[in-house]
């Protein structure tokens, strides 16, 4: 019994291993030059490195701290002790904690209007979620402007939804807003770092989750083996790629929607897996580089919250120890897609010179690095995919449904954690599970 699967990032790289430990044949398909999909390593300073892609996990990401602790690997606690800084008019000011110096009754309205439409939606079926039609039918934006009415609320919303999942408001549905947050574990778990979602990142980077899988799989993950077209003939599948065709008994596509729709399918696929309203996750990392973690020498967590970009939050990311200070900065959602348009040279000195007016105690950076996931031909945004207006009702249905022997995996398949590694290792698992119940040797 031979499956394949397309895409060696951590959905993949799960489901080729539960395969292979039940003794099934498997051939993993990459159309990069690296293994990890959404999770990539960036080294800063020799033997340190960073997380252009996915980073943070906690205490209720169970398979993924299984995975890490059985790959050998250890986690470190995201630093957030000290002042935070935030720039939300007025220019830049410091503040205790993580609450920005905004109306708190206006953000607890806020908090409790989105925690009164996250209770209303089905985890587990999405589409099935009453009256989830007309839900997937209004833009987060149009709903904020229905629910909310004060300025520090409205200023903060596109912020949060930015942070939480890489989105303009304009661009997704309120049900999937309010479905990737109670996927997630609520507004409060997602958002939270000591106890919540973004407690802890992997020491070294989460890059080695999928080096180590591949490495244990050894030559059965190929590189630059694009997928360019899917053929089902009775009992067997092919894969074309641009090196050669593979056949197998099964398939598992472990691609986001948009990538997996770019495939041509022989016979065409009675559903698409995204829309005309699908957006990829407009996200783009920078990592500011310093000799050491300088802004702790003066009281501050590394920790910003912006309204005028580029780098709309900032967050301490360095290593342990006494390595480098790295402050990586986040440029999501409508910034994000203005970010992408300026030259290189633009994007470094629009993000070092923000960095500079939050944090004067700064020198300039010895290094910098940026990542922008929306324009990488093989992730098609990041975090995830965001469903836009109808896409929940059309799609949602289809998207972990195998199709004759074709199977799918990928963080959007999950309804549990959609959108986080937990969420793609999870899937990888449902997606191997199927397989061995489905073709029996």
């Amino acid at each position: 019994m031979t499956t394949l699967i397309v895409g060696a990032g951590l959905a993949g790289l799960t489901a080729a291993t539960a395969l292979a430990a039940a003794g099934r044949q498997v051939t993993v398909l990459e159309a990069r030059d690296r293994v990890g999909g959404r999770t990539h390593g960036i080294e800063v300073a020799p033997g340190q490195w960073a997380d252009a892609g996915a980073a943070y996990l906690g205490e209720r990401h169970t398979t993924l701290k299984s995975l890490i602790a059985r790959l050998g690997l250890v986690t470190t606690p995201t630093t957030t002790d000290g002042r935070s800084r935030f720039s939300l008019g007025g220019g830049p000011q410091g503040s205790e904690g993580r609450f920005p110096p905004l109306s708190a009754v206006a953000l607890g309205q806020l908090f409790d209007a989105l925690d009164d439409v996250t209770r209303l939606v089905r985890a587990d079926a999405p589409w099935l979620t009453p009256d989830a039609e007309r839900l997937d039918r209004i833009s987060a934006a149009e709903w904020v402007g229905h629910h909310v009415d004060h300025a520090d609320a409205r200023l903060f919303f596109p912020l949060f939804l930015g942070e939480m999942m890489a989105a303009d408001p304009a661009d997704v549905s309120v049900l999937h807003m309010a479905f990737y947050l109670k996927s997630g574990g609520g507004i409060r778990y997602l958002n939270a770092f000591a106890g919540g979602a973004q407690e802890d990142r992997v020491d070294g980077g989460a890059h080695q989750l999928s080096e180590l899988l591949a490495a244990k799989l050894g030559d059965r993950v190929l590189l630059g083996e694009p997928a360019r077209v899917v053929e089902e003939r009775g009992s067997t599948v092919r894969v074309h790629t641009d090196r050669g065709v593979h056949e197998a008994d099964a398939l598992v596509i472990a691609v986001p929607p948009l990538l997996a729709d770019s495939i041509e399918y022989r016979p065409g696929l009675p559903f698409r897996r995204a829309g005309s309203t699908t957006v990829p996750g407009c996200a783009v990392k920078v990592h500011l580089v310093y000799p050491r973690p300088l802004w702790r020498d003066h009281g501050l967590s590394g920790w910003s919250v912006s309204a005028e970009g580029p780098l709309l939050s900032t967050v301490d990311d360095s290593p342990p120890g006494d390595g480098v200070g790295i402050l990586t900065g986040f440029v999501t959602g409508r910034e994000a897609r203005q970010y992408t348009a300026l030259t290189l040279e633009e994007q470094r000195d629009t993000a070092v010179s923000q960095a500079r007016r939050l944090f004067p105690e700064l020198p300039e950076p010895i290094a910098h690095h940026i990542t922008d996931w929306i324009g990488e031909e093989y992730s098609k945004g990041c975090y995830a995919a965001l469903f836009g207006l109808g896409d929940w009702v059309s799609f949602g249905p289809h998207l972990a449904a195998p199709h004759g022997r074709i199977h799918w995996a990928g963080t959007e398949t999950s309804t549990e954690f959609f959108g986080l590694m937990e969420g793609a290792i999870r899937s990888g698992q449902r997606a191997a599970a199927e397989v061995l119940q489905a073709y029996v040797d």
